[in-house]
């Protein structure tokens, strides 16, 4: 199997036309976490008209197609695309906006599954390649922990997989730049909370209350020393306040009975994760303490660091240099903060996450924003690069 370049992909401008068609129907109609159920019956369909032999209801929504090569070989890899939706208004103005009120593909994971089902097209109708591949459209990777859920369900058991890729679009980045990393490459996502219980009071006599106020006040403003002194200047670590409550508006002569922090925190390394839940929780007790109040808190793990393996990073990058070029390739990119539930897969086998350039042009906006749209102009980049994952690794 050979290598093919995004030029040689959009060269089929019907092939184009017909997949731009079906990002942007997928766009218009949003489904969020587990709800996938318009989605997912697309991609099946679409995958069992190629012969594709496909297996459904993974994590309740998620879609896994298995196609074998024409020439003998025992490797398998796997391609995996998110589905959901977010819950947020679109503001785009285009003609295929959302049609579904709150909700839109403000992440990108429209383009993300038309690249694979595309993809899948063309190796399907020639699958010249040694192995196997599984195609797997995952649910719910919007802080549902879909991957996670296709994992319980006997995911790797059903279907035994050597290696496993992902890709997301990167946002604002040039059109088809390539970055990625070996080791971690997105953090660790953890939400915790404290709630300061005192008795409250009247604000004339804050001596006869127990005031929450004060400790939380003194917990929020020595909540950077965590990482500033409990963790090392060689790792990355990041503690936010997102969330403060307490009292009512129209009572401010009362001192409250509780007052509740929030807010994440974000780290690279499980040591450097025991940390932070530790310290945030032994520096709460201790302000409540001094506060002669008490603490109650709540530290509550999201998904894991994403730890991308040496030699399918290798492969990632190899993959993408020999269709969009060097120049457009970058393998030693420094970490991102954002969290990503791929990284359930790479606890179990090896694999490589990459992200490839959305486009910085004028209109380009961020994730998780109103105005967020894919860019079409990235479905031949990425087709092109999930072809030669294939060609290097079963070619």
């Amino acid at each position: 199997m050979n290598h093919v370049t995004p030029e040689e992909i959009a060269a089929d401008t019907r092939f184009i036309e017909k997949m731009t068609a079906i990002r942007r129907d997928i766009h218009a109609h949003p489904e969020t976490a587990f709800e996938e159920v318009r989605t997912s019956a697309l991609v099946a369909e679409f995958l069992e008209k190629l012969g594709i032999e496909v297996h459904r209801g993974l994590g309740k929504t998620g879609v896994v197609g298995t196609l074998k090569g024409k020439r003998p070989g025992q490797k398998v890899i796997a391609l995996r695309a998110d589905m959901d939706a977010l819950h947020i208004t679109e503001a785009t103005g285009l003609p295929y906006a959302s049609q579904v009120p709150g909700k839109m593909h403000a992440c990108g994971h429209d383009g993300h599954t038309t690249m694979l089902l595309a993809a899948a097209e063309k190796l399907a109708t020639d699958p010249d390649f040694a192995g196997t591949v599984r195609f797997v459209f995952q649910p719910a990777e919007e802080g549902g922990g879909g991957a996670h859920e296709m994992i319980r369900d006997g995911l790797f058991d059903l279907f035994p997989t050597d290696a496993i890729y992902g890709v997301h679009n990167g946002p604002m980045d040039p059109l088809g730049q390539m970055t990625t990393r070996v080791g971690p490459y997105t953090s660790a996502s953890d939400d915790w909370e404290v709630v300061f219980e005192g008795t409250g009071g009247h604000g004339a006599s804050p001596e006869k209350a127990t005031d929450p106020t004060v400790a939380a006040g003194q917990f929020m403003v020595a909540l950077g020393n965590v990482v500033s002194r409990k963790v090392a200047l060689t790792d990355w670590a990041v503690v936010s306040i997102g969330h403060v409550a307490g009292g009512e508006r129209q009572s401010p002569n009362i001192i409250p009975a509780s007052v509740l922090v929030a807010g994440t925190a974000r780290s690279y390394r499980p040591e450097v994760r025991d940390t932070l839940e530790r310290e945030i929780a032994r520096l709460a007790e201790g302000c409540a303490l001094a506060a002669g109040v008490e603490a109650q808190v709540h530290y509550d793990r999201g998904y894991p660091p994403l730890v991308n393996t040496a030699d399918e990073v290798a492969v990632a990058g190899r993959a993408h240099a020999a269709g969009a070029g060097a120049g457009l390739t970058d393998t030693k990119a420094p970490a991102i903060g954002a969290s990503e539930d791929f990284a359930y897969y790479l606890e179990k086998i090896p694999g490589a996450y990459v992200s490839i350039g959305n486009g910085d042009g004028p209109n380009a906006a961020f994730v998780h924003t109103p105005k967020f749209d894919f860019n079409d102009a990235l479905i031949p980049i990425g087709v092109a690069y999930w072809m030669n994952v294939v060609a290097e690794e079963l070619g």
